[in-house]
């Protein structure tokens, strides 16, 4: 399982016209999920999005996480970080999980964090959707269930 993160001051996702998820101040969370993936990928996942201490502290270095500064997740659903662009120009998706294992994972992510307590708001999964928001920092953190990078 994969997720890029992005610590953020403000993110929303549109269908359309419609306004589907938005949060302020939190992590904007792209997940994807591959064909092979299990419980300990989603655990690892979940574990490392809602404990990455990559806010900042009183003393400005990066020591809190999503749960302790009150902060939202905004999950986004996408298969294409799966996308495989060694060879040729247009990206393979072979590794990417079907949609059926992939819309259950994402819902397990989702029905988790919200467990937690953590406010999750999130994007409609297979839909086209526009993200929108601002990067705070940037930061933005590459994250691997299988550790490839």
């Amino acid at each position: 399982m994969r997720a890029v993160v992005q610590r953020v001051s403000a993110a929303r996702v549109r269908v359309g016209e419609n306004i589907i998820g938005q949060i302020d101040e939190g992590l904007l969370v792209y997940l994807g999920v591959e064909v092979d993936d299990g419980d300990i990928d989603l655990d690892y996942i979940l574990d490392k999005v809602t404990n990455l201490r990559i806010f900042e502290d009183q003393d400005g270095k990066m020591n809190l996480s999503v749960r302790d500064v009150g902060g939202a997740i905004l999950a986004v659903s996408q298969f294409t970080l799966y996308g495989d662009c060694r060879k040729g120009r247009r990206p393979s998706f072979t590794y990417a999980a079907g949609p059926e294992k992939g819309e259950d994972f994402y819902n397990q992510f989702i029905h988790r964090t919200r467990e937690m307590g953590i406010r999750i708001e999130t994007g409609i999964f297979r839909a086209h959707m526009h993200v929108e928001s601002v990067n705070d920092g940037p930061v933005t953190i590459l994250l691997d269930s299988r550790r490839d990078f």
